[in-house]
């Protein structure tokens, strides 16, 4: 039989560790608020660049018309030999499996492109922690601006190199405050090795978060542009019932909303990049179009950048809530195995003063 005194201190130390999950739990739940906010927040700029581009595309010529190849390089396609992927995780743990999901969908992506060079830009602790540990980091040589200029001249198209997977950038801590200024610096180092023709596609991993019991985990194409507002998933992974379920309790017990943050397009924004008008731009349409377009790539790293803080957010109010519920079911169940304790040690007394008196 256990002692008294040893339960007592696990029910101490359970009941501690309870308040402790509870009080991460709220954190997370008033966290996850103000990241619906901010992609609230950013969404009327992404849709009106959206529809600018759309009605560009309409009174520009974006595509030569004798060889009907794209003006644009980010519309250029181009066979697939080497690929950078962007991997989204969060800097922190206690997330449930939202890091081990994320790592997860890149492993099986890495596999789908076997055989091919793949660059990996790991945003977030924990995913750069994963892959350092399978892949090494690309080494960077440092060289004078006479050695660059000279080895630039002499390279008469992009440098082939043998199959293989390595880590070329790492961004730690920038989740914790998501700024645009952060997501367009990436957006700016990609499109430029993606016009260089050092890569030929453009994918990022990330949970993509619409509230909090409708979230998937994708692996969305940025460069190749396809089509314009709309998404290219070629990797996607939905919640579980049960997974909705334990989501939708923790949103409850926590306060927190469970249809996402949505935003009511105005009818002159929705309409501007489909109405038959015939704009007036101050800068030709295929100007504008080149300038516009590295910012729609921008945007799109951004909305993921902001979608995986929020989804991250959301999975760590689920583990919490999951943990305060597994501690009180834990409390209870030593609760009774000690009043079964002190109950049998209070039965072997009354025997042994029985007994005694008999004896006498």
């Amino acid at each position: 039989m256990p002692n008294i005194l040893d339960i007592r201190r696990r029910i101490r130390s359970v009941i501690n560790t309870r308040q402790i999950t509870k009080a991460m739990k709220m954190v997370s739940a008033a966290k996850l608020r103000r990241a619906q906010e901010r992609a609230l927040a950013a969404r009327p700029y992404a849709q009106m660049l959206t529809n600018v581009l759309k009605s560009l595309v309409a009174r520009a010529e974006i595509y030569d018309p004798e060889t009907g190849e794209p003006k644009h390089p980010l519309l250029a396609q181009r066979q697939e030999k080497n690929i950078l992927l962007i991997v989204v995780t969060g800097d922190k743990g206690l997330a449930g499996a939202f890091n081990a999901n994320i790592t997860k969908a890149a492993g099986r992506f890495l596999e789908s492109k076997a055989g091919k060079n793949v660059d990996i830009e790991a945003v977030g602790r924990k995913g750069r922690d994963f892959l350092r540990r399978r892949y090494p980091a690309a080494k960077v040589q440092t060289r004078s601006l006479a050695e660059l200029v000279e080895s630039m001249e002499a390279e008469s198209g992009p440098a082939e190199r043998a199959a293989a997977t390595q880590i070329t950038g790492e961004h730690v801590g920038t989740l914790g405050k998501v700024e645009f200024a952060q997501a367009a610096a990436l957006a700016e180092s990609v499109i430029a090795r993606y016009q260089r023709e050092e890569i030929d596609a453009v994918y990022v991993v990330f949970n993509e978060f619409k509230s909090v019991i409708a979230q998937r985990l994708i692996v969305e194409q940025i460069l190749p542009i396809e089509q314009i507002g709309e998404q290219t998933v070629r990797l996607v992974e939905e919640m579980t019932e049960e997974e909705k379920k334990r989501a939708k309790e923790a949103a409850v017990s926590a306060g927190v909303g469970m249809r996402g943050p949505e935003h009511e397009t105005p009818e002159a924004v929705s309409q501007f990049g489909t109405a038959q008008v015939d704009y007036i731009y101050e800068q030709p349409p295929e100007e504008l179009f080149r300038a516009l377009l590295p910012k729609y790539v921008s945007i799109q790293i951004f909305r993921a950048l902001l979608e995986s803080v929020a989804a991250e957010h959301a999975a760590r109010m689920t583990a919490m809530d999951s943990a305060t519920n597994n501690a009180t079911d834990m409390v209870d169940s030593l609760t009774l195995v000690m009043n079964r304790a002190r109950q049998a040690k209070i039965t072997k007394e009354i025997i042994e003063i029985v007994s005694g008196a008999a004896a006498m």
